[in-house]
């Protein structure tokens, strides 16, 4: 089965695939219905050895926003739908069993699976370009920052804001550090700041930033650049890149990551912090998230 959210498309004349998120009216969000049918098309280009190329882009000219947060436990096997878990449905509220945290074994196989996706995209063997725009927050952040070319507007709100429910801990810690740099890595990750990619433009992270209008054009142009290498010689080289990355970056990534993202998701709540699950069961996820921005606002000194 298909899913209309996520559009595939090949330019075999060109050597370059295409995947676009499809998911506007939520920022282009995914679920993980999404993430494996993106997976799946990687799948479809990494053995199609007339591709070189695929580009990642979100449609309406922005990225991702990340996880579709709406249903936060959907993502553990939680199949009540959205408007049962909404605070102004009672009844479906009444209807639907009681809310309970997955089990740690639950997070811990279903983590496992999730960073399986993202070591697969950023070892991927064809190169992966990144159109990216309006908005890169959380796993969208994760994958810009996977893209082996990466072409970013100035305006590009990026960050990992889900810090500021979860902690830290969300896994991708080594990617982080290795890509941002430990000192931006730790003040994005230490507070949840979004910031602009203009903003830090200076430090390199992303291959190509300029303005939101040439974004699409741009991320074309390093599309046909990259496509025009020998294919043999690209799989060969993205293999010796990742040979280089385990040994000198991401020593143990692959199982640290999951598991720091399933015991950083089953956190104990102290009085007074933000409890972002329980706040969206009581608000909404609109509520929630403009409750957790002003719980974490703090004013710079004048």
């Amino acid at each position: 089965m298909t899913d209309d959210r996520v559009l595939f498309e090949v330019d075999a004349d060109h050597r370059i695939a295409t995947i676009t998120l499809n998911n506007p009216r939520q920022r282009n969000s995914y679920d993980a219905a999404m993430r494996d049918e993106i997976a799946r098309y990687l799948d479809i280009v990494a053995d199609d050895d007339d591709l070189t190329v695929v580009l990642l882009r979100g449609a309406e000219g922005v990225f991702s926003t990340g996880a579709d947060m709406n249903n936060a436990y959907g993502w553990y096997g939680d199949e009540r739908s959205r408007e049962g878990q909404s605070a102004g449905d009672e009844r479906s509220r009444e209807a639907a069993p009681k809310k309970s945290r997955p089990s740690q074994r639950r997070r811990l196989t279903v983590d496992r699976k999730s960073f399986g996706f993202y070591h697969n995209f950023m070892g991927f063997p064809k190169v992966t370009v990144g159109e990216i725009s309006g908005y890169a927050l959380g796993g969208g952040f994760e994958m810009a920052l996977m893209t082996d070319i990466s072409v970013i507007a100035r305006d590009t709100k990026i960050g990992m804001p889900a810090t500021r429910f979860l902690g830290p801990a969300l896994g991708s810690l080594h990617m982080f550090f290795h890509r941002l740099g430990p000192v931006l890595a730790r003040r994005m990750l230490l507070t949840g700041d979004i910031v602009e990619a203009g903003s830090i433009e200076h430090l390199g992270i992303f291959t190509d930033t300029c303005d939101a209008d040439q974004v699409p054009a741009r991320a074309q142009y390093w599309a046909a650049k990259a496509a025009k290498m020998p294919a043999d010689g690209v799989v060969i080289a993205k293999e010796a890149f990742r040979l280089v990355e385990q040994s000198q970056a991401y020593q143990g990534e692959e199982v640290a990551s999951y598991i720091f993202h399933a015991y950083g998701t089953n956190l104990q709540f102290s009085p007074g912090e933000f409890n972002f699950v329980k706040t969206r069961a009581q608000h909404g996820t609109k509520e929630a998230f403009r409750l957790r921005d002003e719980h974490f606002h703090v004013p710079e000194p004048q």
